[in-house]
């Protein structure tokens, strides 16, 4: 029987909030083909893991558990799937749209020989979706003619999957990596430290354009964002302006973020910006120009100064929560 494999997405020990968003296409798939849906998930020490998407429904959950895959490589990730792919049958591999995806992904439908389409927000049937291109302009149906598919999944386009209740079994991988595989090898990890949520999973995202001005306009907003206790954000502008550090971008060549609230402070609203943040429930935009493109996609707009209104803003936040 034919079956559908969505690759977990885990790190250090903790499921990605995004794998859920993936599962939803996944079920979706799996039901329209009539297919098993199953779960793969790798890496180092991550019973727990496993044992938690054992409650989605899929037909079993894979657990590839081995040292080798305790930091993630291109071709040691690529190995297992291709190999679990195999032994269950699988005609589509299902992934996230994340920095890691993109990566992993297309090297998997190379390895598989698939086609592959990416960073779709729509499944309409038999090998066809919906992907956003031009920057979220225009929507591209594609269809993937081969037999295999690799599909990833822009998140912010489906909602998390509930648990279905349907407890799944957990199957150990017997994980043998090949020589290929050590031709890669893990060095270290630098990452950037911050007691805020990150971007792409935050609830409340507060973000900051070139109109910061300086390090006091990013020391201004970054307090309206702890007050709100939400993440970080920023457009490419004020990335370019050196105001704050690349990893903080939303947008078409940053991150694609889709909180519950989105603060828009200071930033014009390109094409580019959008692309990144459109799908937010609610937009608040917070620009001294009121011809300002931003202002078209919010749902509240206020044509003010941000060092007028954020200080306001970020009391009246401070002292709601005080009580």
């Amino acid at each position: 029987m034919a079956s559908v494999l969505l690759v977990a997405e885990q790190f250090r020990g903790s499921l990605r909030k995004v794998t859920l968003n993936a599962l939803t296409l996944a079920r979706q798939a799996a039901q329209q083909a009539g297919s098993e849906l199953h779960i793969l998930v790798l890496g180092h020490q991550i019973g727990d893991v496993a044992q938690s998407l054992t409650a989605y429904g899929a037909a079993k959950v894979h657990s590839a558990d081995d040292a080798g895959l305790e930091n993630y490589t291109t071709e040691a990730y690529t190995q297992v799937i291709a190999q679990v792919a195999g032994a269950i049958g699988a005609n589509m591999i299902i992934g996230a749209a994340t920095v890691q995806g993109k990566d992993l992904f297309p090297r998997v439908a190379g390895r598989l020989g698939a086609g592959m389409a990416s960073d779709i927000v729509e499944l309409e049937g038999d090998g066809t979706f919906k992907r956003p291109v031009w920057a979220g302009a225009l929507l591209a149906r594609v269809r993937v003619e081969t037999d295999v598919k690799v599909v990833t999944v822009r998140s912010t386009a489906f909602d998390a999957a509930a648990a279905s209740g349907d407890a799944s079994s957990v199957e150990s991988v017997a994980v043998s990596l090949t020589d290929a595989a050590g031709k890669l090898r893990f060095i270290s990890l630098e990452e950037t430290q911050s007691e805020r949520p990150d971007l792409t999973e935050a609830g409340t995202v507060v973000s900051g354009g070139r109109a910061m001005k300086d390090a006091d306009g990013v020391k201004l907003i970054e307090s309206l964002a702890d007050a709100f206790g939400a993440a970080m954000g920023a457009s490419r502008a004020a990335c370019d302006a050196g105001l704050v550090p690349n990893d903080l971008q939303v947008g078409q060549t940053g991150k694609v973020v889709a909180p519950d609230l989105y603060f828009a402070i200071g930033i014009s609203g390109a094409i580019q910006h959008l692309a990144g943040m459109k799908g937010s429930k609610v937009i608040v935009a917070i620009n001294k120009d009121e011809e300002a493109p931003i202002f078209q996609l919010a749902d509240y707009g206020l044509v003010d100064d941000l060092f007028k209104v954020v200080p306001e803003l970020r009391d009246k936040v401070a002292a709601i929560k005080a009580g």
